[in-house]
């Protein structure tokens, strides 16, 4: 080897074992239950021959994938054509659907998996926005107007406008809008909240 070229630390890496990372396009709205179906899928796999581990991981919107690893490529495929994995592919249906496949051998491609993370969650619909934004604003400009406002007739309707908007958007951006947003989290993120609390380990 040529002593001015630089080591990898790859170098020294055993290229026996075999990384799989199999793509699947979930369901809008099955994303929690795809959750759950891979890590199932990975506990049962943890108990074949060979498993060095695994994890289900998030790539963008609807794109899942789950990354196993076994010691050598004769082991995994072992794992491949059972029985069990059969059966546990066939509780995909409706769930998700495969869209690639990729074998890498070596450890190099188990460390790239796991640098994947979670997708941000999706925005909330428009309708649930212009709902919170309502539920916010309307009590203080209901409670301005019957309490406040009599005692102003007398002053300009610039000046009672200003005043009526620098109070509202008060109350709403300290106060209101914060505590709405947290009561109405599961409901304005749902997917976020299905998928908080469970797995929370990355890898089996």
């Amino acid at each position: 080897m040529n002593a001015s070229e630089p080591l990898s630390v790859w170098d020294g890496v055993t290229s026996n074992p075999v990384t799989v990372t199999v793509a699947y396009r979930v369901t809008p709205g099955r994303a929690a239950d795809f959750h759950s179906w891979g890590w199932a899928m990975l506990g049962a796999t943890a108990r074949q021959p060979g498993f060095l581990g695994g994890g289900v991981l998030v790539d963008g919107g609807a794109e899942w994938h789950v990354v196993y690893r076994f010691a050598s490529e004769g082991s995994a495929l072992a794992w491949e054509n059972s029985p069990s994995r059969a059966q546990w592919d066939a509780r995909l249906d409706g769930l998700a659907q495969e869209a690639a496949r990729r074998r890498v051998r070596g450890a190099r491609a188990w460390f790239e998996a796991q640098t994947l993370t979670p997708a941000p969650p999706a925005p909330p619909s428009k309708w649930k926005l212009w709902f919170v934004n309502m539920s916010a604003v309307f009590p203080p400009v209901l409670l301005f107007n019957l309490t406040v406002l009599p005692y102003l007739g007398d002053l300009n309707a610039l000046i009672r406008t200003l005043l009526l908007c620098l109070c509202v958007t008060a109350l709403v951006t300290w106060i209101l809008m914060p505590r709405l947003q947290r009561f109405f989290r599961k409901w304005l993120y749902p997917s976020l909240q299905a998928l908080r609390g469970r797995h929370k380990r990355r890898a089996v």
